[in-house]
């Protein structure tokens, strides 16, 4: 099932950021070296107890009519909100409630969401100064310190006790689970209504594991696809444009749950901001991808034209150079169809497990022709390799030395599978292990 969204809210300084950052940073995976991998985080994923769930933070929260920024801040908070299964709200233990707390507090709990009060910069717990904070009708405040670490398994704790009920959903195994991500305008609900009105659309709509979440099942040429979270798209966002770079909160439910991910970018934007963080979180959480290049029936073209855009895709989008660029049109249905041929293959793809014997033949050859450089008068070596994971396909490479063989040999050990076996659309987990073995 998709991860319960936990979003922290509070006024400014108050330590929201801090707290994120100590809730993912022990479970946050080493962002990878590659450019064009955003490092503008608002949201992460992380775990307690054995349970998954999405953090969101956000900006400062502030009532000022008059301050355009605040305004902004103010929207995308309430977006976020919008999104969540459980929200943090985040008080001052030291300075106490104020009447910004308070406004803060009022828009919660008209949310109707699960709320919990953190009351942050506690660092003595006998004293009792944080009970100020019962006036804001949000129940008993839990005392923490983000930047010490400090209590924060029991907010944890009761965060995990307001996570929704995990259920089981039946779905159709034969079905290949697609989601369709983007900025606003992009084009999302055009693609989807073009699938459905043109594909046999079966009849059915099936209720999701996510709030207000609904799954479209549909055939074509017998074959199976459901569309995730496709009333989300569908639905007009209450929030205007100016939050646009919070819109990819609402693509992260989608992308758990999906075999394969379209990223749409609109051909007469080209790629902005916000598209790298929405990619850069499929590519980080291993999903089969393809670029969608929508509305490519408004641009002017002549023989160049694609191969310019190619280029273009490429140069933003470095992390995603496995991932096929497919140009179309929603509106005219121009290439749509060509679209699910692509989600087929890319699916088998991400799914594909390599023979071990094939595997170890590709890479002995690749040491063989580029062999490992030694470090300190040590000789490393790979000694073995195995697929140990599908989807996304995740290789071990068992070393006598794993804490002297460089990234850029892994990229170079990728492009090699890459090259022998294919897996295009499909992110690779490359792991290096210490050889137990004598030889």
């Amino acid at each position: 099932m998709a991860k319960p969204v936990v979003a922290i809210v509070g006024r400014p300084n108050v330590g929201k950021s801090t707290l994120f950052n100590r809730l993912v940073g022990a479970r946050k995976a080493i962002v990878e070296d590659i450019p064009g991998v955003t490092r503008d985080r608002l949201y992460d994923s992380s775990d307690w107890e054995g349970r998954e769930f999405i953090l969101i933070d956000t900006g400062g929260i502030r009532f000022d009519q008059g301050d355009i920024f605040g305004k902004e801040i103010k929207m995308q908070a309430e977006l976020a909100i919008e999104e969540a299964d459980v929200i943090i709200m985040v008080v001052d233990g030291k300075e106490g409630s104020t009447g910004e707390d308070e406004m803060v507090a009022d828009l919660l709990r008209r949310s109707d969401k699960p709320i919990i009060l953190a009351a942050n910069k506690i660092e003595d717990f006998r004293k009792k100064d944080y009970f100020d904070f019962y006036r804001l009708g949000l129940g008993e405040p839990i005392p923490i310190s983000a930047m010490h670490g400090m209590n924060t398994d029991e907010l944890m704790d009761a965060m995990l006790a307001k996570f929704p009920l995990e259920v089981d959903v039946e779905e159709d195994q034969d079905a290949i689970k697609i989601a369709i991500v983007g900025r606003p305008n992009v084009g999302k609900s055009s693609l989807v209504n073009a699938f459905l009105g043109e594909a046999r659309v079966i009849v059915s709509d099936i209720p999701g594991t996510t709030r207000d979440a609904i799954d479209t099942p549909f055939e074509f040429q017998g074959r199976k696809y459901l569309l995730i979270d496709t009333a989300g798209m569908r639905k007009r966002s209450k929030i205007k444009e100016a939050t646009e770079r919070y819109s990819v909160i609402r693509a992260l439910k989608s992308v758990e749950r999906a075999d394969v991910v379209l990223i749409m970018l609109d051909a007469q934007e080209g790629v902005l901001e916000q598209d790298k963080k929405i990619a850069g979180y499929v590519h980080e959480q291993g999903k089969a991808n393809i670029i969608v290049v929508n509305k490519w029936d408004l641009v002017k073209k002549n023989q160049y034209t694609m191969n310019q855009y190619d280029k273009s895709i490429r140069d933003e989008f470095k992390f995603l150079a496995y991932s096929p660029i497919m140009y179309v049109s929603a509106l005219t249905r121009q290439r749509i169809f060509k679209v699910l041929d692509l989600v087929d293959f890319v699916a088998e793809q991400h799914n594909r497990r390599i023979n071990t014997s094939d595997l170890n033949q590709v890479v002995n050859e690749a040491q063989m022709l580029n062999p490992l450089p030694g470090g300190g008068g040590k000789k490393v070596k790979i000694k073995y390799a195995a697929q140990v994971k599908t989807a996304p396909p995740t290789f071990a490479f068992f070393s006598n030395h794993p804490d002297l063989v460089h990234f850029s040999y892994l990229r170079y050990l990728e492009n090699t599978l890459r090259t022998n076996f294919g897996f295009e659309g499909s992110p690779i987990r490359l792991l290096v292990r210490q050889n137990i073995s004598k030889e």
